[in-house]
C-alpha cells in the first residue's frame, strides 16, 4: 500500500495509505476483523448500533457567510463555528492514535464541468472501500497535486466523554461545514453518512455552478440517446425497480444533476437495499453483488458465507454497495441529454390519487415540493394505519436551501428543454390498504412505456375532481376503468371521504412551505 503523509488539510502523523486498490482494502479489512469475504466475494460488513443514518444528530456549522441561504429547522439545526473547530480537533488527535488511516482522493460528479474533488480520510478499512466504490475514482496524475474541494473526515470510534459540551445531543455527530468543505464524522460506523454528506454538499453548491441538483434515478433508451428519463421517488415507490430496465441503461440510481449540457450522476456507484433480494426479482442487483462490492448488515451463513437476504436480523436496512459499471449496459461516464419525462413516483395507501396524471408546470412545482408516498401500517412502531409522509423535493434530509429555490430549478429546466411531468401512483386501488388491492407492476409498467414512447404525451385527457389532477382517458395495456380511482371503489361516497382526507393532509402540509400562491393553488382544490 502506498503511504502519504497527507496534504491540503487533510495531514496526519500516523501512516495514511491513499487510494488503495480493491484487493487491498479488501485485505486490508478482513486483517483487521472489520469484514467477512462472503461467498459470492462480497465483502460484508457490520455498522455496530446504527444500521441507518442518524438524521437527528447532523448539525451544520452556522456562519454569516451561509446563515440567510439555509432552511433552517428540524433538518438543519445549527453548530457554532466554535464547536465544529473543537469538534474537529478531538477528531482529527483521535484519527492521530490509530496504527494506520485510509485515504481515497477522488470527485463528485460525472460530468468534468461540474465535479467537486472529495477527499476521504477513515480509520476504517472497508469505509475506504465504501467511498472508492461510490464516488468517482481520479487517476494518479490528479493525485500528485490534490487540492480537494471537500473533505470527509470518518473518526466513527471516536467517543466524546461530554458531547453536550460541544452543542452535540448524545454521542454521535455528523458535523458539517459549508464554508470550510468539510464533513466531520463521530461516533457511527453507517457508511452512508459519507455518501450523504457529500450530497448534501452538492445540493449546496451546484445552484451556484448553474446545475440543479436532484434526488433521482435517470436512465435512457438503448437506440435513442435523446430519450432520457428521471424517476423521482421516496423509498418503497419502485424508483429503483422502474429504472432498472434491459431496453434503458441505467445513468445513475440515486443523485444526478442537471446542467445546460444534460443530466449526470453525482457518483460513480449504486447504494442499493438488499432486504427480500431475489435473482428473479432483481436481477441487475443480484449481479451486481460481487468482489468489490460491500455488503452491509447481512446475515451470512456460518459455514458456507452465503448471504441470507431475506434475514432482518440485524436491520430490515441490509445494503449493498457496488461500481455503477456491474449493473449490464451501464452509460459509462454516467452522463446523458435533457431529459424529455420526469416521474415522481407515489405509493399511496389511500387509494385515492389516479395511477397516472400530467401535471402543468404549477403542478409539478407543488408535488414536488410537498414530496409525497405513504408509510404502511406496521412499517414503524405506533404506526397503525397509512400515514402520508411528506418530503420536499423527494429528498427533505438533504437540502440545506428552502425547498422553493429546488422547485424553482425543476420549473425553470423543464421549461427550457420541453420536458412533461408525470405523477405515477404506485400504491392502491379499489380501496386503501388492506381493502383494495396494489396496482398490479404490468399496468404500472405499461404506463411508463406510454410516457416514454411519448404516446401518453398524445392522449386524450379529462380532469378528475379530488385533485384537479388531468387523467388520460386510455392507456395501451391497461383496463380504462382503473383510470379514475373514484371508480375503482364500491363506495364512491367512501372514497370522497378518503380522497378529501388526503387533500387536506397535502394542503396542512403545503402551509409549513414558502411558496408562491401560483404554486400553492395547483395543489388539491379547497374542500
Amino acid at each position: 500500500m502506498a503511504t502519504a503523509t497527507g496534504s491540503h488539510g487533510v495531514d496526519f502523523q500516523t501512516t495514511i495509505h491513499r487510494n488503495c486498490s480493491t484487493a487491498r482494502l479488501i485485505e486490508a479489512a478482513i486483517r483487521r476483523e472489520e469484514g467477512v469475504l462472503a461467498a459470492n466475494g462480497a465483502l460484508c460488513c457490520m455498522t455496530g448500533k446504527r444500521t441507518g443514518r442518524s438524521p437527528n444528530d447532523k448539525f451544520l456549522e452556522d456562519t454569516p457567510g451561509i446563515h440567510d441561504t439555509i432552511e433552517w429547522g428540524k433538518v438543519n439545526r445549527p453548530i457554532s463555528p466554535e464547536n465544529f473547530s473543537a469538534l474537529e480537533e478531538l477528531a482529527r488527535a483521535h484519527l492521530d492514535t490509530r496504527e494506520e488511516l485510509f485515504r481515497f482522493d477522488g470527485y463528485c460528479g460525472a460530468d468534468e464541468r461540474h465535479r467537486l474533488k472529495v477527499t476521504v480520510v477513515t480509520e476504517k478499512a472497508w469505509h475506504n472501500l465504501f467511498a472508492k466504490t461510490l464516488f468517482i475514482e481520479s487517476d494518479e496524475a490528479a493525485q500528485s497535486d490534490w487540492d480537494p474541494d471537500w473533505i470527509v473526515l470518518n473518526a466513527c470510534h471516536l467517543e466524546l466523554d461530554d458531547p453536550s459540551a460541544y452543542g452535540l445531543d448524545g454521542p454521535i455527530g455528523i458535523i458539517q461545514s459549508l464554508e470550510q468543505k468539510k464533513v466531520i464524522i463521530i461516533g457511527t460506523e453507517y457508511a452512508g453518512e459519507m455518501k450523504k454528506s457529500i450530497f448534501y454538499a452538492m445540493n449546496y453548491d451546484m445552484p451556484d455552478a448553474d446545475v440543479f441538483p436532484m434526488h433521482c434515478s435517470a436512465n435512457v433508451a438503448a437506440d435513442d440517446p435523446s430519450n432520457v428519463a428521471l424517476f423521482f421517488g421516496l423509498s418503497g415507490t419502485g424508483k429503483t425497480t422502474l429504472s432498472a430496465d434491459p431496453d434503458r441503461p441505467l445513468i445513475g440510481d440515486d443523485e444526478h444533476g442537471w446542467s445546460d449540457h444534460g443530466v449526470f450522476n453525482f457518483e460513480g456507484g449504486c447504494y442499493a437495499k438488499c432486504i427480500k433480494l431475489s435473482q428473479e426479482g432483481e436481477p441487475q442487483i443480484w449481479n451486481a453483488i460481487r468482489f468489490g462490492s460491500v455488503l452491509e448488515n447481512v446475515e451470512m451463513g456460518e459455514g458456507d458465507r452465503v448471504p441470507d437476504y431475506d434475514s432482518d436480523r440485524y436491520t430490515e436496512n441490509t445494503r449493498v454497495t457496488y461500481p455503477v459499471d456491474y449493473i449490464p449496459g451501464a452509460v459509462i461516464p454516467s452522463m446523458g441529454a435533457h431529459p424529455k419525462n420526469v416521474v415522481f413516483l407515489a405509493a399511496d395507501a389511500f387509494g385515492v390519487l389516479p395511477p397516472v396524471a400530467r401535471l402543468n408546470r404549477e403542478q409539478a412545482m407543488y408535488y414536488f415540493i410537498n414530496g409525497y408516498t405513504s408509510k404502511l401500517a406496521g412499517t414503524e412502531a405506533g404506526v397503525t394505519e397509512p400515514t402520508p409522509n411528506f418530503s420536499p423535493c423527494f429528498g427533505g434530509p438533504f437540502l440545506p436551501r428552502p425547498p422553493m429555490v429546488y422547485a424553482q430549478w425543476l420549473a425553470r429546466r423543464i421549461e427550457e428543454h420541453d420536458a412533461d411531468v408525470w405523477l405515477l401512483n404506485t400504491g392502491w386501488t379499489g380501496g386503501g390498504y388492506g381493502e383494495g388491492s396494489r396496482f398490479k407492476l404490468a399496468y404500472t409498467r405499461a404506463f411508463v412505456t406510454a410516457i416514454l414512447d411519448g404516446s401518453l404525451a398524445n392522449a386524450d385527457y379529462e380532469t378528475e375532481s379530488a385533485f384537479g389532477l388531468s387523467v388520460p382517458k386510455s392507456v395501451a395495456g391497461v383496463p380504462a376503468e382503473i383510470l379514475l380511482p373514484r371508480s375503482t371503489w364500491a363506495n364512491p361516497e367512501a372514497y370522497d371521504v378518503k380522497a378529501r382526507d388526503l387533500a387536506d393532509r397535502f394542503r396542512q402540509n403545503d402551509a409549513n412551505y414558502e411558496i408562491s400562491d401560483e404554486v400553492r393553488s395547483a395543489g388539491p382544490p379547497a374542500g
